[in-house]
């Protein structure tokens, strides 16, 4: 990813074909990232936009664990190591695994998606999708091919294929797509059996879905999860990767020392505990949700999926609805490669809330 520089890309040669189609866009390019975020970046290209800005383009919490911030002190030195044992103490318990010698702890999920490709042994990765780019990107820039499956069936198929990775991300980015897991579970010792491993990742399994974490110590599992997703954190940077202990361990070495700061100790430690704050977070974003399909609804738009932190919509007009939000300082979701869908995030406050129902508002009278 070329996060926050404005350069030519795949993805941009791509955009500027399909903007080309559209007169009243030729001569505006947007930089769209590979992923949510990079607000700035985006807007820079809608300069009379309105601030402050509103991102609803990542399936982020907009409402923040009230962390409280570790003393200064404690900023000054490397963190001890009983400090990340008790980090992954807490995650063990907050995910319902049994040891935490089976947990690895890394700056965010993200980079323990990068480096699946050096714990597992592999020929190839078998994706469900469509899904989130990252997993293929980590494949493809280690060497190893991909294939990509829209069908469970197919992608079980391929379990038993020697040198296989299947991956699933469940609850799915951007549909909300969930398996139970006992089908996941059963995968995993059909993945087992031929000496494969199946990569979940449950960036999203806090407030929606079953977890398969439970089935561990499994040797063909192996579990992602993503902290800053949930609790509303993501500058923390914070992920965790849960499997057998010899995968763990694997992964703790390739990470090396001091692989999480002190402040993401700090704030691990705190918020995995705080089961209540959880427990009101999953109700406030599921109301949330709600009032979020209820205003997409109202503008025209219905719900090919979500989750309690996103919700996915299609329409041949994609691209004109992400244009419009741009220009009214509000930025979405857009697919490259997938330009009937828009995924729209959960707003952070009543002032972005009325923004956004007035510029869907603003759409649905000027499509009529």
């Amino acid at each position: 990813m070329q996060a926050g520089r404005d350069v030519v890309t795949r993805d941009t040669v791509s955009i500027r074909k399909e903007f080309s189609n559209q007169p009243e866009t030729r001569e505006q390019l947007p930089f769209l990232p590979t992923h949510g975020g990079q607000v700035k970046a985006v807007m820079r290209h809608f300069l009379d936009a309105p601030r402050p800005f509103i991102d609803l383009s990542t399936g982020i919490n907009p409402n923040a664990y009230p962390l409280t911030m570790p003393s200064l002190v404690s900023l000054t030195r490397l963190p001890e190591q009983d400090e990340e044992d008790d980090l992954r103490v807490a995650a063990a318990a907050a995910y319902s695994v049994s040891d935490p010698a089976l947990v690895a702890s890394g700056p965010g999920s993200q980079s323990l998606i990068s480096l699946l490709p050096r714990i597992l042994h592999a020929n190839r990765a078998c994706i469900l999708g469509p899904t989130y780019s990252g997993h293929e990107t980590a494949w493809l820039q280690a060497g190893i091919s991909v294939r990509k499956f829209t069908d469970f069936g197919d992608l079980e198929s391929q379990a038993s294929q020697p040198g296989t990775v299947c991956v699933v991300c469940n609850p799915n980015n951007p549909d909300g797509r969930s398996l139970s897991a006992k089908i996941l579970a059963a995968l995993a010792d059909r993945c087992a059996a031929s000496g494969n491993y199946l990569v979940v990742d449950e960036a999203f399994a806090d407030f929606d879905g079953e977890s398969v974490a439970s089935a561990l110590p499994h040797p063909g599992l192996i579990v992602l999860r993503s902290f800053g997703k949930t609790y509303g954190l993501p500058g923390v940077r914070l992920g965790f990767l849960i499997s057998a202990e010899p995968i763990a361990q694997r992964a703790r070495d390739l990470l090396g020392s001091w692989p999480v700061s002190g402040l993401a100790i700090a704030a691990g430690r705190q918020a995995l505990r705080d089961t209540a704050w959880l427990e009101c977070a999953q109700l406030t974003a599921r109301r949330a949700r709600a009032r979020l399909d209820g205003m997409l609804h109202n503008a025209g738009f219905n719900s090919k999926g979500d989750s309690c932190l996103f919700t996915l919509v299609e329409t041949e007009h994609a691209m004109k609805v992400w244009l419009h939000l741009c220009r009214q300082g509000i930025v979405t979701r857009f697919f490259v490669g997938r330009t009937n869908f828009l995924r729209v995030g959960l707003p952070d406050g009543e002032a972005a809330w009325a923004r956004t129902e007035c510029a869907l508002r603003l759409w649905r009278e000027q499509a009529l």
